[in-house]
């Protein structure tokens, strides 16, 4: 139209981002940059997935740099003060950030927990080692499974149970903890903490946990507390002494770096009858999340938490095609058993037309 005049342009750079700053899901800010050449400008410059996905996830700070890695080829992002250099840095920092607004607020939640690390007692190894909490039944084998303290006589002693993670990158939005119900002893006592709380973090050193040789090592202090870095602490939850799955959930889903971690058991309830001892016994730990590997990694930097953030743009397609494969196979299956269902009915023949589907019309 003749006289028409851009929209950001008419309403200043100071109004224009107040506006776009009132936008919430990072799809729309996307789109939004899509529109012309001019708002796309708009929005790079000024940052505005990265100030998006801080503002809904404050611990995304922690990332001092961005590394978009394709073809094995890392693009590092430079200090330098040359423009084009720094409008590339910007470009790499608007599509990573946006692919990361995207997966935090789209992926599917797991349990996040891929091994156990380390415990700060055990009553015995390795009959009830916190391996056993890896596992949801207090059966395995016909036999107990369980993790259990060494006994104290005050009953504030806590403990600590310390787990590897998925991912370095995981989206925490709640945790499961399960006590142990001793079915056989008298009375059936259930060895429940008085309170949890969980935090995550990052090793100082890289440990060494895979190989089989140091197992039988796992459960004693060579991976102690101070071995570690801790970036986020939740609130402390009540328990109750019962034996079922209890869950906490968090006041907001956390984005949590470092790929470790530890459940404090704070308190004791339950004394053993044979020799008056305070005992804590888990049965079963989840975490509930979504872990952002392989589409993102970390790599940490300093024992402050400020990490270098890892994007492989490649992942993400292969998930989604991975997805949408899945799916089709999972319809197909249905079609067919519906047509033999059908033939089965006397309902007659089922046209079924291979191309028909939605799924070239999903993001």
């Amino acid at each position: 139209m003749k006289g028409s005049r851009d929209l950001i342009e008419w309403l200043g750079q100071d109004m224009s981002l107040k506006i776009f700053m009132c936008l919430e899901d990072p799809s729309d800010l996307v789109r939004t940059s899509a529109v012309s050449s001019s708002w796309r400008q708009f929005v790079i410059a000024n940052a505005l997935c990265k100030k998006l996905c801080l503002r809904k996830f404050p611990e995304a700070s922690s990332f001092a740099r961005v590394v978009e890695i394709k073809n094995t080829a890392e693009s590092v992002s430079t200090s330098t003060k040359d423009d084009s250099a720094k409008s590339a840095c910007l470009e790499r920092e608007h599509r990573v950030y946006a692919s990361l607004s995207r997966v935090l607020t789209t992926s599917t939640v797991e349990n996040c927990i891929s091994g156990a690390i380390c415990a700060s007692s055990t009553d015995n190894y390795p009959e009830e080692s916190i391996k056993n909490t890896l596992e949801p039944s207090d059966r395995v084998d016909h036999r107990a499974s369980y993790w259990s303290s060494k006994g104290e006589r005050n009953p504030s002693a806590g403990e600590t149970l310390i787990y590897k993670l998925a991912s370095n990158l995981c989206l925490i939005t709640e945790f499961h903890v399960h006590p142990f119900q001793a079915y056989f002893q008298f009375g059936f006592p259930i060895y429940s903490a008085k309170a949890v709380r969980f935090q995550i973090g990052h090793p100082r050193l890289p440990p060494k946990i895979e190989s089989d040789e140091r197992d039988e090592l796992l459960d004693f202090q060579n991976f102690a507390d101070e071995k570690f870095v801790w970036t986020y602490k939740s609130p402390e939850f009540p328990m109750v002494q019962d034996n079922c799955l209890q869950k906490f959930k968090l006041p907001e889903p956390v984005l949590c770096i470092g790929g470790v971690l530890k459940v404090e058991l704070l308190g004791r309830t339950q004394t053993q009858e044979m020799d008056g001892l305070y005992y804590i016994c888990i049965n079963h730990v989840q975490v509930v999340g979504s872990p952002l590997s392989p589409a993102f990694d970390v790599e940490m930097i300093d024992e402050r938490g400020k990490c270098t953030l890892k994007y492989h743009p490649g992942s993400i397609c292969k998930s989604s095609t991975s997805e949408v494969e899945s799916h089709r196979f999972i319809e197909s299956i249905r079609t067919w058993e519906q047509i033999i269902l059908n033939t089965f009915r006397g309902a007659g023949p089922m046209i079924i037309d291979d191309n028909d589907s939605d799924y070239e019309y999903l993001d």
